[in-house]
């Protein structure tokens, strides 16, 4: 039998944390994620930009109390790629 690849976009662990976050809550701002994730400010906005770039996220800058905001909602290729993405894990688990 042969599996499905990994959605190599997704095949990583900060773009796998961000896109469950996003799942699960449908938006976040950037500080949310920051703190959920654990990871550095660098490295978090470039895994967000991946996202972005790759259709999976869509990010909104704005201003929030006069300080930069930056808002992350899942688009719907982002959430089918991320439910392909399960239902491919599940089935490597024969699940």
């Amino acid at each position: 039998m042969a599996f499905a690849p990994l959605d190599p976009i997704l095949h990583n662990q900060l773009r796998l944390a961000i896109m469950s976050l996003l799942v699960g809550v449908g938006s976040a701002d950037f500080n949310f994620l920051l703190e959920r994730t654990g990871a550095t400010r660098g490295n978090l906005s470039v895994q967000i930009s991946k996202l972005k770039d790759a259709g999976y996220i869509n990010v909104k800058k704005s201003f929030k109390d006069n300080y930069p905001n930056t808002e992350c909602r899942i688009a719907p290729k982002g959430l089918k790629a991320f439910e392909a993405y399960v239902q491919a894990i599940k089935d490597y688990l024969g699940n």
